[in-house]
């Protein structure tokens, strides 16, 4: 069985269709459905993953990612 990784995956909604990205490798791609483009994005991923030498993907990731919320004033 091949190792795994976790990643963070941020969806958006886009016109008419999503947009996912990793920010951890800046990868993205994209979907009609919320469910689609994290499918897609796990695709792009393990492609990734699959062709990138170790120094290129040493080179990308960004293990220091942090998503939050945050409350600002508004007006």
């Amino acid at each position: 069985m091949k190792p795994t990784k976790q990643l963070t995956a941020i969806i958006e909604r886009e016109g008419s269709g999503y947009v996912s990205l990793c920010p951890e490798l800046n990868i993205a791609s994209q979907g009609d459905t919320a469910d689609e483009a994290r499918s897609n994005l796990i695709e792009a991923l393990e492609l990734f993953f699959e062709t990138a030498d170790a120094s290129e993907i040493q080179r990308r990731l960004n293990n220091e990612v942090f998503v939050e919320q945050v409350e600002v004033k508004v007006g």
